[in-house]
């Protein structure tokens, strides 16, 4: 029995800034390092960026300015600028802030009255100035706490300047990615065309919203013009593609909600709806979708997300009238379209035709499958997924390893709750220019698809990272580059929302009689050299070479982790053609150039 006390004394009361510095993850999601385009680093940016974006939707400034140098983030607006008697507490008290008052943000995303704060709160430090009507405060504080402010005259435009660096006691070893900030920024001009966003002096802009969107994204390889519609709440754009599977992008309030939601799904309801009703038909849902390449935003007042990372939207009341109002603009535009038209009944009786050819192959795969005494032969599960809907659950990886002796060591030093291990027979097959049903035909690439739950849709993947774990030679790289084939041939869905990774491993361990440290490159081996005197290196052939007592750290708290990432959709089939198309002089050249 424990001895310890417990009374009033024991009872704490955190203020506000204290809890959002405990308890990080429950303001912004995750912390991370900025390898995800989820981390952390990026909501604070995010949270920032949207209140411009608000002013910019009530129709005060068309102009952002964001800088990032060093770490240091920095944004101008040129909006109405925070009313300067209320700048302190905008920015470090918990729930103030003018979005509780609809007459003036109507369909805000911040409306937690958090965003701001939060990110004063979990930066090294923070500056805020406001320019309002020739007059401006400026105030800078430390870890969330005010050390100094000012006020006095200016001839500056109105709007508002902040200017942050996270704090790295919390964002350990952190970087910001520009790949995965240039592509937010793109959405946020998407979704409010006319307005100009300046990055590190690159300007962004957009004259026509969703519609730009897709015509970067896939315009090239689309099967009919696309279906464009703007009203004051709701905006989508789709078309069919040759591709696999349904890629969507999805908005609320110019969120980007990567886990969909209400919205999307009355979207897909929508559509399917609108072109049975044309036809007189009973389209399967699959079938209508399979192909389609689609973006949709709606406005909504009091949007309820899932998160507070705002990934899904659990808006239930709004379903019925976007179903309603995206049925009556397809089934509009159907009529008043014969020639697209022809072009997506065609697309859909195909998709129809392909998959009922693949119910035969697929019935053999699955008495295959069934001789087989575990469902996924050689998989070693974890015991949390990705649809748990749990903490643990978005923590859930799985590792695809070459051969046996790699997986000993990460079966023996995972964590069980959340890591489980795949490990491959061989080189899997190379899927470059292949049917959907070699799929069901090749035994290694089945059981891939079955043990991360796909086969139906992407939504149903049982864990939030794919991890690639091959070796750093040749055949291990080879590995990689098949297995990603794999994926974007035919489960491209999976890269685009950023599940895909590759494992990073130590090439070296240096170590003397005092200290150990282990190098991921030439260049960290040197710089460790210098450091430890009498050190002896060690040379990884592979990853069966690491002891499982090592390769714990590995794949622990600090795991190092590689995103795989397309910027298009359209680059998908270019990037497939040159790497694991026929050899062209232009392989053979950049080969040659690139060899180390």
């Amino acid at each position: 029995m424990s001895n310890i006390t417990y009374d009033e004394n024991s009872i704490k009361t955190l203020s506000s800034l204290e809890h959002i510095r405990l308890r990080p993850g429950m303001y912004i999601g995750r912390l991370g390092n900025g390898s995800h385009p989820d981390d952390g680093i990026y909501v604070l940016l995010k949270e920032i960026i949207d209140n411009s974006i608000d002013e910019y939707i009530m129709g005060y400034g068309n102009k952002i300015e964001i800088n990032i140098s060093n770490n240091i983030v920095s944004v101008r607006d040129y909006g109405r600028g925070i009313p300067l008697g209320k700048v302190i507490e905008c920015v470090s008290q918990i729930n103030t802030g003018a979005k509780y008052n609809t007459d003036v943000f109507q369909f805000s995303v911040g409306l937690n009255g958090v965003g701001t704060k939060a990110v004063n709160a979990l930066s090294e430090y923070f500056k805020v100035k406001s320019f309002r009507d020739g007059k401006y405060l400026y105030a800078y504080f430390e870890k969330g706490v005010l050390k100094n402010q000012e006020e006095g005259s200016t001839d500056q435009e109105n709007g508002t300047y902040i200017e942050f660096l996270p704090d790295k006691e919390l964002f350990v070893n952190f970087n910001y990615n520009f790949n995965f900030i240039n592509k937010k920024i793109w959405y946020y001009c998407y979704l409010n065309k006319g307005l100009e966003i300046y990055f590190n002096g690159n300007k962004f802009y957009s004259e026509n919203g969703l519609l730009d969107l897709l015509i970067k994204e896939v315009d090239e390889d689309k099967l009919y013009d696309f279906v464009y519609y703007k009203s004051q709440t709701l905006e989508f754009c789709f078309t069919h593609t040759q591709f696999y599977g349904e890629n969507y992008l999805s908005f609320v309030n110019g969120q980007y909600t990567s886990d969909g939601g209400t919205h999307l799904s009355a979207f897909k309801e929508g559509i399917l709806k609108g072109i049975n009703d044309y036809s007189g038909k009973n389209f399967q849902g699959n079938d209508v979708r399979e192909g389609i390449f689609a973006a949709v935003s709606v406005k909504v007042k009091e949007p309820i997300f899932e998160s507070q990372t705002k990934n899904k939207l659990g808006n239930t009341d709004i379903k019925s009238s976007i179903v309603q109002e995206v049925k009556k603009v397809v089934e509009d535009f159907l009529h008043k379209n014969k020639e697209i038209t022809d072009k997506i009944l065609e697309k859909i009786s195909f998709n129809e035709k392909l998959r009922k050819e693949l119910q035969n192959v697929r019935k053999i795969a699955k008495e295959k499958a069934k001789k087989v005494v575990i469902k996924v032969p050689k998989l070693k599960d974890c015991k949390y997924h990705l649809n748990d809907n749990s903490t643990f659950g978005q923590e859930s990886m799985i590792f695809l390893t070459e051969g046996q002796s790699a997986s000993g060591s990460i079966v023996m030093s995972r964590n069980v709750l959340t890591q489980a291990v795949f490990p491959l027979k061989g080189k899997p097959l190379n899927c470059f220019d292949n049917k959907i049903d070699i799929v069901y035909k090749n035994e290694e690439l089945y059981n891939i698809m079955q043990a991360l739950g796909i086969e139906e849709s992407i939504d149903n993947l049982r864990y939030n990272k794919v991890i690639i774990a091959t070796d750093a030679d040749v055949d291990g790289l080879h590995i990689r580059n098949l297995l990603i084939t794999y994926f974007l041939q035919f489960f491209e869905g999976l890269v685009l929302r950023n599940h895909l990774y590759i494992l990073e491993t130590p090439l070296f361990r240096v170590r003397n009689k005092k200290e150990t440290i282990y190098c991921y490159s030439e260049k960290e081996k040197e710089e460790t050299l210098k450091k430890l005197k009498n050190a002896e290196v060690t040379r990884f052939k592979g990853l069966g070479e690491i002891s499982p007592s090592e390769f714990g750290q590995f794949i622990g708290e600090n795991i190092r982790l590689i995103p795989v990432s397309i910027d298009e959709m359209k680059e998908i089939p270019k990037i497939l053609n040159f790497y694991m198309g026929k050899n062209t002089p232009e392989r053979k050249t950049y080969i040659m150039e690139n060899l180390r």
